[in-house]
């Protein structure tokens, strides 16, 4: 079986984390931010805003190194790749989704931290346990992505249905989550 090429994984990887951070912070727009976790069309819509933002600082990324450096990527791999990108992201960033697997991984206490108590507003910092943890699924995905991207082949197909049942099974972890969030008091 043919493999994923390491050093185009290790560059691409290396262009799309700083492409990453500028599109989810500076380039994120504070209504974007504050809306895109509800749970209704403007949630979906500024959520897909922001993602859209979070692809095409990645695919500029990963395009001005493949042109600069004359790395080979197939262009199946890199649009698979953004694709998860973009799937991971978007799902993470709606943030009751975050929360389910949170919940169902034992982590809401964690993800709590730093949070203002409620009617307070007395945490002035940037950190909590919840945005610790978004930005180490988004760290993840980039290296399952920038992967996919390296691949070609049987390797891509394979690689790329690897993250897909990696993100169904947090879906479904999520899911979970949330369900027993409804049927009991949030402790852990």
């Amino acid at each position: 079986m043919p493999q994923a090429d390491a050093v185009v994984f290790a560059v691409l990887t290396a262009a799309s984390y700083p492409a990453h951070l500028l599109a989810d912070h500076p380039f994120q727009s504070s209504a974007w931010a504050a809306a895109k976790g509800g749970c209704d069309h403007a949630g979906r819509m500024a959520c897909t805003k922001h993602v859209a933002v979070v692809v095409a600082f990645q695919a500029a990324a990963v395009l001005a190194v493949v042109a600069v450096t004359g790395l080979s990527v197939h262009p199946l791999a890199v649009a698979a790749g953004l694709a998860l990108t973009a799937w991971s992201h978007w799902w993470f960033d709606r943030r009751f989704t975050a929360a389910g697997l949170y919940r169902a991984i034992g982590k809401s206490g964690f993800a709590a931290l730093g949070a203002p108590r409620p009617g307070h507003d007395d945490a002035p910092h940037l950190g909590t346990g919840a945005y610790r943890m978004d930005q180490d699924w988004h760290t993840l995905w980039i290296a399952i992505s920038a992967l996919v991207m390296a691949s070609s082949g049987l390797m891509l197909t394979v690689l790329f249905a690897l993250a897909v049942m990696l993100m169904v099974a947090a879906i479904l972890a999520s899911r979970h989550g949330r369900r027993r969030f409804a049927r009991q008091p949030q402790s852990a």
